[in-house]
């Protein structure tokens, strides 16, 4: 064989170029989700006179909304397949960031006035059309990112399956899903100075417009991988090496399994053990993720631009990445160790990961004891955030996997989004809670535990967000106290 013909056989590695695209469209979609978070207390609020209530009720829309999407996205990208459903959602969601861009405009036009400077000079009923109607505004600009947000994971799962054996597609799903934590560790790095220096309207274009530059390449390198140029043949045979057991394991699922009724699903105690737990704890993620930097503003002064802001948000992350890693290799070691089935194992996990975020019961009370430190006192709140906000992720990772363990794959689909919208409901009400909290507390110097105003109502969430994973687990426990798989008889 001559050296020209060993070059030619040698197997092709498009799938890892796949994998880079998932992993940069997974980072974009984290990007574009925190530009409002990280630019609408010091940027837009000003501007537009909004307050607490304001942002939550824009935060708890997009939790609801982006749960409800959820439920179609699947489906959508089934029907649409996965290079133009890909390209639909994150158009969409790219096309949603950007016109967060244009709310200013619009909000000048309808009050008559000309200028962000003539916005924030407003005062008495004009100032107040000016906060509802750019938040109204913005909460259509906040549907069409969560509409199109809602397509990414579905869609990135789908290619995977398509480009990868199975033996490989944890590895690959593992690589793409890490742009979660790189777009949340990038965020603060990147948006709040683009809005300093270009202004917050340009924040929303120059990290929107991501995700139309990537389109590109995935109209350019996508096909599926028996029609694209860049897979030789060795490489198909890679990726197609188990087909043929996929499709026996197809069949034999269609004959032994129905599709349950929905109405049956919601009869299992098991269905609202998953759906007390997400609808309890996947609020907590949602409030520190929307709401940390306008925490460190309110009680620090500590603004998104400076570096003391960036640092701080891209440590939280940073520590969350790696430990929310770390929490989810538990299970496995009691599993290995005691023999124990895997969901006694999850539960006994997530008890120990359930007991970590009381640690964010503290963030107060030390950020106000070292206040002497002045704004580096804030360091202590976020690390210990950044405990519970990696517990979080540990718990929800062995949350998902519980319905794995006592759901027939026939069920799993609607578990999954009833436990999703249920994790979107909490959300949307502990979002929205928040907001009208501040305002309060704010306005009438509430007290609570001696901390008094806004820095009281922050207090208060936080003592909810701490506890919210042990009276989950309780929950679920009480409900489902011992290992049953659920049997369609």
């Amino acid at each position: 064989m001559s050296k020209t013909q060993a070059v030619t056989q040698k197997m092709s590695q498009h799938r890892w170029t796949i994998v880079a695209l998932l992993f940069f469209a997974t980072t974009i979609n984290y990007l574009d989700r925190q530009v409002l978070s990280l630019t609408w207390d010091e940027f837009i609020k000003p501007e537009f006179h909004w307050d607490e209530s304001h942002y939550g009720t824009i935060t708890s829309f997009f939790s609801i909304f982006y749960a409800i999407s959820m439920l179609f996205a699947g489906r959508f990208v089934e029907w649409m397949g996965t290079k133009k459903g890909f390209l639909w959602s994150i158009g969409v969601w790219s096309a949603g960031a950007c016109l967060h861009a244009v709310c200013g405009v619009i909000t000048e036009a309808h009050v008559g006035l000309h200028s962000a400077a003539e916005l924030a000079a407003a005062t008495g009923d004009v100032a107040v059309v000016i906060a509802t109607f750019s938040m109204y505004s913005f909460l259509v600009a906040r549907g069409i990112l969560a509409l199109g947000e809602a397509g990414n994971f579905p869609a990135a799962i789908k290619a995977t399956a398509e480009y990868f054996p199975k033996k490989d597609r944890a590895y690959a799903t593992s690589i793409f899903n890490a742009g979660a934590s790189i777009g949340a560790l990038f965020a603060p790095l990147t948006i709040p100075p683009l809005a300093k220096a270009f202004g917050w309207e340009m924040a929303f274009i120059i990290i929107g417009a991501l995700g139309f530059i990537w389109m590109g390449f995935w109209v350019f390198l996508y096909d599926a991988p028996r029609k694209s140029r860049f897979v030789n043949s060795q490489e198909l045979e890679y990726i197609e090496q188990d087909k043929h057991e996929e499709i026996a394991e197809q069949k034999e699922k269609d004959a032994k399994e129905e599709k349950v009724p929905f109405l049956k699903i919601l009869s299992f105690k098991q269905t609202w053990a998953f759906a007390v737990g997400k609808f309890m704890t996947d609020g907590v993620w949602w409030f520190f993720l929307f709401w940390t930097p306008s925490y460190l503003y309110t009680q620090f002064d500590i603004k998104m631009s400076e570096g003391l802001g960036m640092a701080l948000i891209f440590t939280l992350y940073a520590i969350v990445t790696v430990l929310s890693i770390l929490g989810g290799k538990l299970p496995t070691i009691f599993i290995n160790r005691s023999g124990q089935n895997p969901y006694a194992a999850r539960m006994k996990a997530m008890l120990i990961f359930a007991f970590f975020p009381l640690v964010v019961l503290l963030a107060q009370p030390l950020g106000m004891h070292f206040s002497g430190l002045g704004q580096h006192a804030a360091w202590i709140p976020v690390l210990l955030i950044s405990i519970g906000c990696s517990a979080h992720q540990a718990w929800s990772a062995n949350l998902f996997s519980t319905i794995g363990d006592m759901f027939p794959h026939g069920a799993i689909a609607t578990v999954t989004g009833i436990g999703g919208m249920a994790g979107g409901l909490g959300s949307m009400i502990l979002q929205k809670s928040a907001g009208n909290l501040f305002v309060y507390a704010g306005e009438t110097n509430m007290t609570f535990l001696g901390f008094v105003g806004k820095p009281a109502g922050y207090f208060a969430i936080f003592c909810i967000c701490a506890v919210a994973y042990l009276v989950g687990w309780t929950i679920m426990k009480a409900l489902v106290p011992k290992y049953k798989v659920i049997t369609l008889d």
